[in-house]
């Protein structure tokens, strides 16, 4: 990374402990799902009290976490990639890969996903949407935050990945 003009090696790394705290952040949502999940388990079958809010809240807290988390997991190479292709080229041959596809897919289908999140983020806040899936009506427009929330998660760290894919093609070398 040393080869990289200092404030891009700041700004990769900038993004990248954005990602990773975010990441750890969101993975706290795990609690309040297990917590939620506990006690309606405890109450259907050991009170024979089944809650109107459990399904809703996990939903939107498993959802949220798996969503949130997307940035972390791009940072920590976690995507799927058809490994046994990959695997076997030069770093700069991934570089180059890598590069156009961020470049002609992701930045666009991200860009896509924002824009279509937002769309529905704000529709959803300004009628104070809720739920007409169950009794209880939870608030939804929280929950339809996180789309363009993760693909601006997303956006952010594919400049960096594509950064360091860049780097890649050109030198040979991973970062």
């Amino acid at each position: 990374m040393a080869e990289l003009p200092g404030p891009v090696r700041k700004a990769i790394a900038i993004i990248d402990a954005i990602s990773e705290w975010s990441g750890k952040t969101v993975g706290w949502l795990v609690i309040p799902l297990m917590l939620a999940l506990s006690y309606e388990v405890i109450a259907r079958y050991a009170f024979g009290a089944p809650t109107l809010w459990a399904y809703d809240l996990s939903y939107m807290f498993y959802g949220s976490h798996f969503m949130l988390g997307a940035g972390y997991c791009l940072v920590r190479k976690g995507h799927i990639r058809t490994d046994f292709f990959y695997a076997k080229w030069s770093a700069r041959r991934q570089g180059l890969i890598d590069a156009a596809l961020y470049l002609f897919f992701f930045f666009p289908g991200m860009l896509f996903f924002f824009l279509s999140g937002w769309e529905a983020a704000l529709d959803s806040w300004r009628l104070a949407e809720r739920s007409d899936a169950s009794a209880w009506r939870p608030i939804v427009y929280p929950f339809k935050t996180v789309m363009p929330v993760t693909a601006a998660l997303l956006l952010l760290q594919g400049v960096s990945e594509f950064v360091k894919s860049i780097h890649a093609a050109r030198t040979g070398r991973r970062l």
